[in-house]
């Protein structure tokens, strides 16, 4: 089994808290789809939305940012869906939160945000859909 699949099991089997950056409120998103599948699955879902803060989606209370988030929550995946260029200042939270893993969704690339966070103890795992993954070990 390659390296990448191996961490992605162990993300999966180990984890048990999951905040979504970038989690809509809108059922059409596919950050609300993946979410919801996910939490169906059994993990707890942490919503950080800076235009969402304060309201509820998926019956769980969205934080403006990953540091509000941690401050209530044991979080063990940061997982990201944003745009690439909107990485880097995610990464940087979840190096101050000391986040195990953080995941980046399909279509989600950034070497240097994901080496940063590498070098700062985070495993990482890019342009990957988290709940595809999980269907894959179901």
């Amino acid at each position: 089994m390659p390296v990448e699949q191996d961490l992605i099991a162990e993300i999966l089997s180990k984890s048990k808290t999951i905040a979504v950056v970038g989690l809509s409120s809108k059922t059409s998103r596919p950050s609300y789809g993946v979410s919801a599948y996910m939490q169906a699955h059994g993990y707890r879902i942490i919503p950080v939305n800076p235009r969402e803060a304060g309201n509820m989606i998926l019956g769980e209370h969205c934080y403006p940012d990953l540091i509000a988030a941690a401050a209530e929550h044991r979080i063990d995946i940061v997982d990201c869906f944003r745009n690439a260029a909107d990485i880097p200042p995610v990464v940087e939270e979840a190096i101050q939160m000391a986040a195990p893993y953080l995941w980046m969704q399909s279509g989600i690339i950034n070497t240097e945000a994901a080496a940063r966070a590498e070098a700062a103890g985070t495993k990482v795992v890019m342009d990957r859909c988290i709940k595809i993954e999980h269907l894959y070990r179901v």
